[in-house]
């Protein structure tokens, strides 16, 4: 009877252990995380592939299930020109990756009490009060003509996507309105730019469409004015340092600018690589005055700083010994937010700072329905997939990118494809 019990409990206890969350990558052999080895080798195959054929300049990957880490390689170079080997610890711009991260800040702020989900903007940043929609405009003249807006913009819009704020905006050249569309080299603060970008007129009625845009720079600058905080110091505090993520940050220190990889472009098929002439897209991370925090595209990153990141969310919030959200507070990011609205062709929808996939996904390709997903300008992506308790990141940095959509999804159709 006692050992009966000893081995009950003993399987009790076991099974505890496997239900709990993965707390620390493991490396495990293919077949051993329920992987054809056979199969993966397509994955390297097609990345060698670009690389040979100068489509890519490099990938490097980060597949795990169930938190053992099934493919984690670097292939090409970090700078092409001078033939250096990239390295899978390497650093690269993430850009609108970035959104997800500032996300996840909000709502720990939202978790804490500090305001609502449906409070208007205006409430914390008054520049938002009395919003007005664009009605014509002729870029000839520069005239415009405006209506008020049938309601204030909310916080929720904003991590949806739905606020009417979108990056290229007809009137983005006036100076009252001019803020940084991606990165910066100039001295200037969300503090400066956010009431210039509010003054803005919305492109759209606030809640009527997907209009994918600077919503969450906006975002970083509410998380300053409720933390009262820099939002590089937020990030740092309450999400890079406890997951882990040390290669993470908008600005690099001088004994890491070597690691950045080099920016490149490829606008059309069968153009040549070329090194990217936007100084701002380059070189913001080393250089500049540093001192502008884009919330929506500023960070840059490794893939397993991000892979941290992604893991922490499949967790239900939690990861490295530290539960940086409740699993209610992911689940709801993972619910739909706009409704019977679309992201652009994709079929899929938006949660809060997370693309949703659905059903009829025109994007997901085989990710379980309710995958979550979301890229970067300078090409990087990842995935969740809750129901495989898997993870995948994919990152390079090429824009324009002509092999973009190529690049991100057969990434994970090899994937998928070699899970068993």
């Amino acid at each position: 009877m006692k050992k009966t019990s000893l081995l009950l409990a003993a399987l009790f206890l076991g099974l505890v252990a496997l239900a709990q969350p993965p707390q620390a990558f493991k490396t495990a052999s293919p077949a051993a995380a329920g992987f054809s080895p056979e199969r993966l080798q397509r994955l390297d195959a097609y990345l060698q592939r670009l690389v040979d054929g100068g489509q890519a300049p490099n990938a490097v990957t980060f597949v795990a299930h169930r938190g053992q880490v099934v493919h984690h390689q670097a292939f090409g170079y970090r700078n092409r020109e001078r033939k250096e080997p990239l390295r899978k610890d390497d650093i690269f711009r993430i850009a609108s990756q970035s959104k997800a991260v500032t996300t996840v800040a909000l709502l720990m702020l939202w978790e804490e009490g500090k305001f609502g989900l449906d409070d208007p903007v205006s409430k914390y940043i008054p520049a938002f009060r009395n919003p007005k929609v664009l009605d014509q405009h002729d870029p000839k003249t520069g005239q415009y003509t405006t209506h008020p807006a049938k309601s204030e913009v909310t916080i929720r819009q904003l991590l949806s996507h739905t606020a009417g704020i979108p990056y290229q905006h007809p009137l983005q050249e006036r100076p009252e309105f001019k803020v940084p569309f991606f990165n910066s080299l100039e001295k200037e603060t969300l503090a400066e730019t956010i009431p210039r970008l509010a003054a803005r007129p919305l492109t759209a009625e606030p809640g009527s469409a997907f209009v994918y845009g600077l919503n969450t720079d906006v975002l970083g600058y509410l998380v300053e004015i409720l933390s009262g905080k820099n939002l590089a110091e937020v990030l740092r505090q309450r999400i890079f340092e406890p997951l882990g993520m040390t290669d993470t940050d908008f600005y690099l220190p001088d004994a890491k600018a070597g690691r950045l990889v080099e920016l490149y472009s490829l606008a059309k098929p069968g153009d040549p690589l070329t090194v990217h002439e936007n100084a701002a897209y380059r070189k913001f991370a080393v250089s500049g005055a540093r001192t502008y925090h884009s919330g929506g595209a500023g960070l840059v990153s490794t893939v397993e700083d991000y892979a941290k990141f992604c893991q922490m969310l499949l967790n239900g919030g939690g990861f490295n010994g530290k539960q940086l959200l409740g699993p209610k507070t992911v689940a709801l990011m993972s619910r739909n937010q706009i409704g019977e609205l679309e992201v652009w062709d994709r079929r899929d929808k938006f949660g809060l700072g997370l693309q949703i996939v659905t059903e009829r996904s025109h994007y997901g390709d085989q990710a379980s329905v309710g995958s979550l997903t979301w890229g970067g300008l300078y090409c990087s992506e990842f995935t969740i997939d809750p129901r495989e308790e898997l993870i995948l990141l994919v990152f390079t940095n090429v824009e324009p990118y002509a092999h973009y959509s190529d690049f991100v999804r057969k990434f994970r159709i090899l994937v998928y494809q070699a899970l068993q």
